[in-house]
């Protein structure tokens, strides 16, 4: 997802939105505090994105993302768009619902586009996604099921994985290593 603070600079990170069958509405649950959630609050705007692109999702999962030749502007630069995704939807928040750590925010769709199909993830980018989620939440899981989840996935990035998919799972991996240091040492 892509989102705008109030001077204009992009944000990239990963998020799974609530959405139904036929893409008509959509719901976020940003995490208080995040940036995404900032930049929510101060635009009410965001572009959701469909992508097949896992390096990037791990890199969006760990970090900042510069957003320098990957987005492009919409909408007189009240969006940005992911040059490379599958298919994105621009939304305006039409409702928020408060939570003291995940508060849900109803969305109008504004503008969306289809670039190409989207053929889902091979077992390998699965991974990745998983190991991206797992470097999100490393001070809420001990350390041995962190280590122990981490083993299965790589099993499947070695198995099925092209460069991409290994580059972005060695990523997570160092992530991790270096975060789990720091909480847990």
């Amino acid at each position: 997802m892509t989102t705008t603070d109030a001077q204009g600079a992009v944000n990239i990170a990963p998020m799974g939105p609530v959405v139904d069958r036929a893409i008509t509405s959509i719901e976020l649950r940003p995490f208080v505090g995040s940036r995404t959630y900032a930049n929510l609050r101060a635009t009410n705007r965001a572009v959701v994105h469909v992508t097949d692109d896992c390096l990037l999702l791990a890199r969006a999962a760990i970090g900042s993302v510069d957003s320098a030749g990957l987005v492009e502007p919409i909408r007189d630069g009240q969006f940005s768009v992911l040059r490379d995704a599958c298919r994105w939807y621009a939304v305006e928040i039409t409702a928020w619902h408060e939570h003291p750590q995940r508060p849900r925010a109803e969305c109008v769709i504004v503008q969306q586009q289809r670039n190409r199909d989207f053929f889902g993830l091979n077992r390998a980018q699965y991974a990745v996604v998983e190991a991206a989620i797992l470097a999100t939440r490393i001070h809420l899981i001990a350390p041995e099921v962190l280590q122990s989840q981490l083993r299965e996935l790589a099993t499947l990035v070695e198995r099925a994985g092209g460069d991409q998919e290994r580059q972005a799972f060695e990523l997570l991996e160092k992530h991790i290593a270096i975060a789990h240091g720091k909480i847990h040492h």
